[in-house]
């Protein structure tokens, strides 16, 4: 899982789709495409990355983000709150693509606003990383980072237990445990539970978080005791959140094997650092 910033990109030839061999199947796509007109006549959407009318994605748009995210990687290197002084990995993190173009845009308008299509093609995504991090594992728990109370409300939902619960897995795959057993609590440093962190440096990320979460109180809570762990969230950038996800697991008797991520940012000097292959034996819990 080499840093897709520091591979040079490969020659691919055109695939293009053609029609159906199934009548009912032709006859399908031209209902769906007749109600995608009709729903676009009565509440007019545009592209979220390049503003194309019709459609909450286009479809030049999606193949863009989906060659965007066709290799997931590690990226734990890029967090400082995941990586000890002397370079030793903390916390193994997976991540589907880098947070950029449409990318980035298409995990903005997702959170802002939920829309179904965004949704369908992030969850996939989502699934792609999370297949990538534990092939080759068993008995693995995915634990999604909680939202807090404050996001909740403003948006209706929380964006990773959305995609989570929309992810289509494969058939010939075992389907992963999913277990919402982490929860926001009040931070007793800043005496507010934690809420959004656009902005802030690396420092006052790091003070925010922590002690920001537990596990459920209850039946959930216990189930995390022996198990192992995947922590599940939408972006990588510090690592922060992921470090006191990964404390409040540990801290209910789970055992964290890594981090999977739709997206993780970029540091300043991330061209500077050397390009690291890693292999199949480099999937989050792999021994």
């Amino acid at each position: 899982m080499a840093d897709p910033d520091l591979v040079a990109e490969p020659l691919w030839p055109a695939r293009h789709r053609g029609e159906h061999r199934q009548r009912f199947l032709r006859v399908w796509d031209l209902l769906a495409g007749a109600a995608a007109e009709v729903v676009a006549l009565v509440l007019p959407v545009e592209c979220v990355c390049c503003g194309k009318e019709d459609l909450a994605l286009c479809p030049g748009c999606e193949r863009r983000l989906r060659m965007l995210t066709r290799h997931p990687f590690r990226a734990e290197t890029g967090s400082p709150a995941l990586m000890d002084t002397d370079g030793s990995v903390i916390l193994p993190v997976v991540a589907a693509g880098i947070y950029r173009e449409e990318l980035s845009q298409s995990i903005l308008a997702f959170k802002r606003h939920g829309q179904g299509q965004l949704r369908s093609v992030l969850s996939k995504i989502l699934a792609g990383a999370l297949a990538a991090a534990y092939s080759g594992t068993d008995r693995m728990v995915l634990v999604p980072v909680p939202t807090s109370a404050g996001a909740y409300r403003k948006r209706g939902f929380s964006p990773v237990h959305l995609l989570l619960a929309g992810a289509p897995w494969s058939v010939s795959s075992r389907h992963p445990d999913y277990l919402d057993a982490l929860c926001k609590v009040r931070n007793p440093r800043t005496g507010n539970s934690l809420g959004g962190q656009k902005g802030l440096g690396r420092g006052d990320r790091s003070r925010r978080v922590r002690g920001s979460m537990r596990s459920a109180r209850g039946a959930r809570g216990r189930a995390l005791r022996g198990r192992q762990c995947i922590i599940v969230d939408d972006v990588l950038t510090t690592g922060a959140t992921l470090a006191e996800a990964a404390r409040a697991i540990h801290e209910a008797g789970g055992i964290v094997r890594g981090a999977v991520v739709l997206a993780a940012t970029r540091p300043p000097d991330a061209a500077a650092v050397p390009a690291q292959s890693r292999q199949s034996g480099d999937r989050l819990g792999a021994s």
